[in-house]
C-alpha cells in the first residue's frame, strides 16, 4: 500500500501558520509524508523547519497590494515563477491533498495543484476571506470557515463551517513551568501582551511608557516581535520576548490576561484556553479592516474588550486593563459556552474526503 502524503501551505504571519501547526501532528501519527511549501525568508519557514519529519520546499511568491506600488509590476512575475516552482514540487512529491492556509504563498501553490489535479482545501480563519483567499478558492475543492458568517462570503456548493481548529499541545501547559520560563512570581496576575507576529511599535511603545501602572496591578510578558526588545528596560515583573515557540504552552497556562491584536487564530486559542483578552485590532489604515471585525464579533459575544489602536494611549491602556480585570468574571463565564473539541476532526474528515 503507497503512503499517503499531504502537502500543506500558508504564511506571510503566524496566523497563516498556526493551524498547518495544529493539523501536522495528527498526519505524522497517521503514518503520512508530509511536504511544506512557504516562502524563502517568512516567518513559516521558521516555524516549519523546527518538526521533524516535515520536507520544507521554498517558493518564489509576491504580495498582491491593494496599493499603488512599483512592487506590483515585479509581483505577477514572482507568482507565476511561484506557481511553476509549485508544479515541480507537487508533480514530483504526488500529494494526495493539499491544505492551504492561506497567505500570498499559497496563491501559487493552490493554483498549481489544480493544474496537476491535485484536490486543495482552504481555510479561512477570519470574519470576511482575505485576498490571497479569495484568489485560490476557484481553484479548490473545498473552503472551510472558522465563522459560521463567513458563509455568506464563500460560493455555497463548495464551502463548510468547521469552526476553530485549535492546537492540542496548548491545552498541556504548566503555570509553574510558564512563571519559571518568564522569571515570574505569583505574587500577581500576569498579563500576557501580544503584538502579533511582526510586534507592534505603537503598542510596544504605549505599554513601556505606561508600565509603573501597568506593573502596581499586574506582571507583564511581553512578546514584542523580532529586533523589538528594548534592552534598557529592567524592572521587576516585566519580561520581554521576541518571539516564544515550544514554551507557548506554558506562557498561556500562566496567563490570567491578555492584550493582543485580533487575528483569529490567535483570539480563539485566547477564547478555549479561557483567558479574558483586551483586543487592540489592527486599524484600517494598516489592514482590510479583518481585525476589526473579528474583535466586534468576540466583544458582542462578550469574549472581549476592544480598544480601537486610534485610541491607544497611556491613560486609556492603563483604564481598559483595570476594567478588563473587573468583567473578566463575565467573560469567564460566557468562554465555558464555547467547545472548539470538533473542529479538528472535522477538518481531518474533510480533507479525508477530498483526498485523491
Amino acid at each position: 500500500m503507497n503512503t499517503k502524503r499531504i502537502l500543506f501551505t500558508g504564511g506571510g504571519t503566524a496566523g497563516h501558520v498556526i493551524v498547518n501547526l495544529a493539523l501536522i501532528p495528527v498526519y505524522q501519527e497517521k503514518g503520512w509524508e508530509i511536504d511544506y511549501i512557504g516562502s524563502y525568508n517568512g516567518i513559516e519557514r521558521d516555524l516549519i523547519s523546527q518538526l521533524e519529519g516535515v520536507t520544507y520546499h521554498p517558493i518564489s511568491t509576491g504580495k498582491l497590494r491593494r496599493y499603488l506600488s512599483k512592487e506590483n509590476l515585479k509581483d505577477p512575475f514572482k507568482v507565476l515563477k511561484g506557481t511553476m516552482q509549485a508544479y515541480r514540487i507537487i508533480g514530483k512529491r504526488k500529494p494526495s491533498v493539499v491544505f492551504s492556509k492561506g497567505g500570498f504563498v499559497s496563491v501559487p501553490v493552490v493554483a498549481a495543484a489544480k493544474l496537476r489535479g491535485v484536490p486543495s482545501v482552504i481555510h479561512e480563519s477570519d470574519f470576511t476571506p482575505g485576498l490571497a483567499n479569495k484568489l485560490s478558492i476557484p481553484f479548490s475543492k473545498k473552503v472551510i470557515a472558522t465563522f459560521p458568517e463567513t458563509l455568506q462570503y464563500l460560493p455555497e456548493q463548495k464551502s463548510e463551517y468547521v469552526g476553530a481548529v485549535i492546537r492540542e499541545e496548548l491545552f498541556k501547559g504548566n503555570r509553574e513551568k510558564g512563571l519559571k520560563f518568564a522569571g515570574l512570581t505569583k505574587e500577581k496576575p500576569v498579563l500576557l501582551i501580544m503584538g502579533g507576529s511582526g510586534g507592534s511599535q505603537k503598542i510596544n511603545e504605549t505599554v513601556r511608557n505606561s508600565l509603573p501602572e501597568i506593573l502596581s496591578t499586574f506582571q507583564v510578558i511581553h512578546i514584542c516581535g523580532k529586533g523589538k526588545v528594548d534592552e534598557s528596560i529592567s524592572e521587576k515583573g516585566y519580561v520581554q520576548f521576541e518571539y516564544v515557540n515550544e514554551e507557548l504552552k506554558d506562557v498561556f497556562a500562566a496567563t490570567d490576561y491578555v492584550m493582543s491584536r485580533a487575528g483569529s487564530n490567535a483570539i480563539f486559542e485566547f477564547l478555549a484556553l479561557r483567558i479574558p483578552m483586551l483586543l487592540i485590532p489592527l486599524s484600517r489604515e494598516a489592514s482590510r479592516g479583518d481585525q476589526i471585525i473579528n474583535a466586534e464579533s468576540f466583544a458582542s459575544k462578550n469574549y472581549a474588550r476592544v480598544l480601537e489602536e486610534e485610541e491607544l494611549a497611556n491613560k486609556k491602556l492603563v483604564k481598559e486593563l483595570t476594567r478588563l480585570k473587573d468583567v473578566a468574571p463575565v467573560m469567564l463565564d460566557k468562554m465555558k459556552e464555547f467547545k472548539s473539541e470538533k473542529a479538528r476532526d472535522r477538518v481531518i474528515e474533510i480533507i479525508r474526503e477530498v483526498s485523491k
